[in-house]
């Protein structure tokens, strides 16, 4: 499975996402009357907008990125290796154009791999760039290209073999592969509460960070290879 698939072309990315305001009485009206609309069908019947809004960093229009982590592969004496690093910053115009200036580096044959990244981090990341005023790097771009054009890889979706009835996450995955939970800290749901009360982004990018060694992993079990030892793996500050 995936024999064409070049180690050294791709990077493992993933995203971590809050809302934009700690708390929806934060927001300006129009954006509460907004918010409301849009988390209409989201909501339990007893759930206002006002409680569901902790969950606001899922959708592009009223959260924001806050971290993203890269792994790179390399390969060293017939051994795989990988690189991870991460761009976490209160502001996120610091963290998308560290992101961008990377990316634009690299050679147009870049694939980006992301667990449910065609849902939700390939897209985010659109979103935001075009949000903030900045310009989306090619790697990104698909609009007009036929699905064999678009170099990027979900784990996720290569998970389903064309069965598109079911959700499985990255945590499962890893349990399945008897890889380490990413999860041994914090998951996603967390993250908000650790931004905003604990003020711990290091934290965050801890998280974030696992994230994407899981997904590498589970990349390399796909392609029939072994995972990388702890050893071989190295975080980049």
């Amino acid at each position: 499975m995936l024999k064409d698939i070049k180690l050294n072309n791709v990077f493992v990315i993933d995203i971590e996402t809050i809302p934009q305001k700690e708390s929806f009485d934060e927001l300006p009206s129009h954006l509460q009357d907004l918010w409301e609309q849009k988390s209409r069908y989201q909501r339990k019947q007893e759930q206002t907008a006002s409680d569901f809004y902790e969950r606001a960093g899922i959708w592009a229009e009223f959260g924001k990125i806050i971290c993203i982590s890269i792994g790179i592969y390399h390969l060293e004496r017939k051994h795989i290796h990988l690189r991870v690093r991460s761009f976490a910053h209160d502001d996120e115009i610091v963290v998308l154009k560290q992101f961008i200036s990377l990316i634009n580096r690299q050679t147009k044959n870049l694939q980006l791999c992301a667990h449910n990244g065609k849902e939700f981090d390939f897209p985010y990341l659109c979103r935001r760039m075009l949000i903030n005023g900045l310009p989306i790097p090619t790697q990104l771009q698909i609009s007009g290209k036929k699905p064999w054009e678009i170099n990027h890889l979900d784990t996720m979706d290569l998970w389903k073999f064309g069965d598109y009835k079911s959700y499985t996450s990255l945590n499962l995955l890893a349990a399945i592969f008897d890889l380490p939970t990413p999860k041994n800290d914090i998951d996603g749901s967390k993250v908000r509460e650790v931004y905003y009360q604990d003020k711990d982004l290091a934290r965050i990018a801890r998280y974030c960070e696992n994230d994407v060694i899981t997904t590498a992993q589970i990349l390399l079990r796909f392609k029939g290879l072994p995972v990388i030892p702890p050893e071989n793996i190295t975080l980049v500050k």
